[in-house]
């Protein structure tokens, strides 16, 4: 009895020292640290694979799968002499030469014609009877035309009895007296003619170009005024913009220019400027050679112009420029095939969708133009 308990005591103690070095082996769980370095690990492998990661250096490194997916495109860097752009404030107007009013020579009373008032956006040719206004007289003035072509009625019933009874004479009356009084019934026929028309006869309103009606303010039977504007037509294919220049140097040299709309672009030819200031600004005028979206009469819009002054520089789209936390305008360099950095630039407008990097850009260097906003956006 006493030997087993001395045997019994001998195998604890064997057991307790033996205890560590079994804990340090095998795929049990053992501990907490282990464990949790393990789980570190593996989610750091899986992030890395997965999803793009800003490096401590403020560069990114995307993966080529992400990359794809954001829509990633690059452009390689070239250094090119390029017309310096001003970008001024304008307005679309109508040209001139393809756009007219319609106003009121007199006060009168608006009739349809032939084919009713025109509404808007109507398409009308040139010389279309688009209204008829009917003089507003006074009884007085009516009494005194009617009074007239009475009068004027008995001068050239007289006159062609004179002329029928010269012309029975022939031979015993002179041939000049026969030819006086034809020339007197004649003149009294024209004068009749025209005093009966303005007596009853409405003023035909014709459209002074071929285009289409932008502005129309009358109803039938409204009483208008002299110089009352009653209808705009305009030719949407010629239109001109007039863009407004603070320094007066800008108009040197001018040429090509354009201007950004929703949905598009105006191409724009330069046509020439005042040299009188309005409102502290010299107007110039552009024409629009070409336009993929429909524009407005009055719409503003940004003209980018291209100047005689030329400067060295990369040209890149407008797409290709982000902010930093800093404010400053940076673009992406695709340094290597999963790594990207930020590059402050300077730069310059060449047109509506392009820009000039004047400096921080060097020769080759490769450029993100579509995707940047997206790259700016990892954190």
């Amino acid at each position: 009895m006493k030997m087993s308990l001395t045997q019994a005591a001998l195998a604890i103690m064997v057991a307790a020292v033996l205890s560590p070095i079994a804990h340090a082996h095998g795929d049990e769980d053992h501990g907490d640290a282990k464990p949790k370095a393990v789980a570190v690990v593996g989610v750091v492998s899986s992030s890395d694979v997965s999803a793009p990661q800003r490096q401590p250096d403020g560069s990114l490194w995307v993966p080529k799968a992400v990359q794809h997916r954001l829509g990633i495109q690059t452009l390689l860097a070239q250094v090119q002499s390029h017309a310096v752009a001003v970008e001024l404030n304008g307005r679309v107007l109508a040209d001139p030469n393809a756009g007219g009013r319609v106003q009121a020579t007199q006060g009168g009373r608006i009739e349809p014609g032939p084919q009713g008032l025109p509404v808007l956006g109507q398409s009308v040719a040139k010389g279309q009877v688009l209204a008829y206004l009917r003089p507003a007289t006074s009884s007085l003035d009516r009494g005194n035309q009617q009074s007239a072509l009475a009068e004027l009625e008995a001068q050239y019933a007289v006159a062609e009895r004179k002329l029928a009874r010269y012309e029975q004479l022939e031979g015993a009356v002179p041939q000049k007296d026969i030819e006086a009084a034809r020339y007197e019934r004649d003149a009294l026929k024209k004068r009749r003619t025209a005093i009966g028309a303005s007596v009853s006869a409405p003023e035909a309103l014709l459209s002074p170009v071929s285009g289409t009606v932008v502005s129309s303010s009358v109803v039938i039977g409204q009483v208008v005024d002299a110089k009352d504007v009653l209808f705009e037509v305009v030719n949407p294919t010629r239109l001109v913009v007039e863009a407004l220049a603070y320094d007066a140097a800008l108009t040197q040299g001018l040429s090509q220019a354009s201007a950004s709309i929703p949905g598009g672009t105006l191409a724009l030819q330069f046509m020439g400027g005042g040299r009188q200031l309005r409102d502290q600004a010299m107007p110039l005028l552009f024409r629009v050679t070409q336009a993929d979206a429909p524009v407005a009469i009055g719409q503003t819009l940004k003209v980018t112009a291209k100047t005689a002054r030329a400067v060295q520089g990369v040209a890149v789209p407008q797409a290709a420029l982000s902010r930093n936390a800093a404010g400053d305008t940076v673009v992406w360099l695709h340094q290597t095939p999963e790594r990207f950095a930020p590059k402050v630039v300077r730069t310059q407008p060449l047109d509506v969708r392009t820009v000039v990097v004047t400096s921080g850009l060097g020769e080759h260097d490769r450029i993100v133009t579509q995707g940047a906003s997206l790259l700016a956006q990892v954190r």
